[in-house]
């Protein structure tokens, strides 16, 4: 039996990986999650975990509810014996614990893709140490790693991503009048509020083609985006000879969660029946009308600390818009400022974690 441990269980990928645990009869080992106690206590209850970790001002209740229940780190249950770890906590507070699963050379099944576009070659280093794998999860990344399977890079023109365009495809015309209301209102996925504030910006395309960059070590201008509303070809790669490979399918996580941890094979799903469009859109994304999907090329093309600087300047503007401090335009500018004046430093682990902390504090003064 297959063991896993799930790395923010409770968000949106972490339950989802968690019914596909079911679909498959896996056990689940470890949880590792943040604030968000009914939800963590139903999981626990569920799956008996052997190790949950949880916001410290949890503990008590957990202790009272579980009294049999192991806390921990969240570094700690991604040390644990198990065949696969699902990296799904958000943002750069994810990255600790996955680079502790790559380090116990487990498979890594990876949905935090800040974690890749902070520290990619450093993963790759772990990586080639202790023998662990990095499948990704997103569900582009998914396609692309599908599409490019038996392939030769050296005969890869480029990877195309796709992006749903987000609720601001058609319009406003005005972005400036935005609220947070109808920035999550995603036409086509249900997600945590960063992440649809992100797709809404096409910022999160944007980490994604950064993400891209460093899981497939390929160069940026190889790396595209094309906005298809239907949301039903999750990437598309082609080739030198001008032929694509395209990877299609349902607008459901639990497709390439399921691929991530049954790869190479595949295993029946309730989605197998439902029906294909008849219709299929690509568009070119409009970079002066969301140009944050423009500043991560721009980071991708400086590289290194400038990537991490950008992610978490995303964050702090982000956090910014969904309070009301700031309109959902001013996120691009929080972004374009902290970049500009973002310190040209190598990077190594120590100075990842140095310019996170100075890009928030620099992105707080714009935002």
């Amino acid at each position: 039996m297959k063991r896993l441990v799930i790395l923010g269980s409770t968000g949106s990928i972490g339950r989802q990986a968690l019914e596909v645990a079911l679909w498959r009869g896996y056990r689940v080992v470890g949880l590792a999650a943040g604030k968000n106690l009914e939800v963590l206590a139903e999981q626990i209850a569920r799956f008996r975990p052997l190790l949950v970790a949880a916001e410290e001002g949890l503990h008590r209740e957990l202790k009272a509810r579980f009294p049999w229940l192991k806390l921990a780190s969240a570094e700690e249950v991604a040390a644990m014996e198990a065949e696969v770890a699902v990296a799904a906590i958000p943002g750069l507070a994810g990255l600790p614990p996955t680079r502790v699963a790559v380090r116990t050379g487990k498979r890594v099944a990876l949905a935090n893709k800040e974690a890749m576009v902070a520290a990619g070659p450093l993963l790759w280093q772990e990586v080639e140490k202790g023998g662990a794998e990095i499948l990704p999860v997103d569900s582009e990344h998914s396609a692309l790693f599908q599409a490019l399977l038996g392939e030769s890079k050296e005969e890869v023109a480029e990877l195309i991503l796709t992006a749903s365009g987000g609720p601001f495809l058609r319009g406003p015309e005005d972005l400036s009048q935005v609220t947070p209301e109808m920035a999550l209102n995603h036409p086509r996925w249900r997600m945590g509020p960063k992440v649809t504030v992100d797709s809404a910006t096409l910022f999160n395309k944007g980490l994604e083609v950064l993400e891209a960059k460093e899981l497939f070590r390929l160069p940026l201008e190889k790396i595209r985006v094309l906005v298809h509303p239907q949301a039903y070809v999750h990437g598309l790669v082609r080739f030198v000879d001008g032929s694509l490979k395209a990877q299609l399918g349902p607008t459901d996580m639990r497709l390439p969660i399921q691929y991530a941890l049954t790869y190479p094979h595949r295993a029946e799903t309730p989605l197998k029946d439902l029906p294909i469009p008849g219709v299929l859109e690509f568009l070119e994304p409009d970079l002066k009308r969301f140009p944050a999907l423009a500043l991560a090329y721009e980071a991708g093309k400086r590289g290194g600390v400038a990537q991490v600087a950008v992610s978490a300047a995303d964050e702090v503007a982000v956090e910014a818009f969904l309070a009301g401090r700031i309109p959902f335009t001013r996120i691009p500018e929080v972004l374009a400022k902290v970049l500009e004046n973002t310190p040209s430093v190598p990077l190594t682990w120590d100075n990842l974690f140095a310019v996170d902390a100075w890009a928030r504090e620099e992105a707080k003064r714009w935002a």
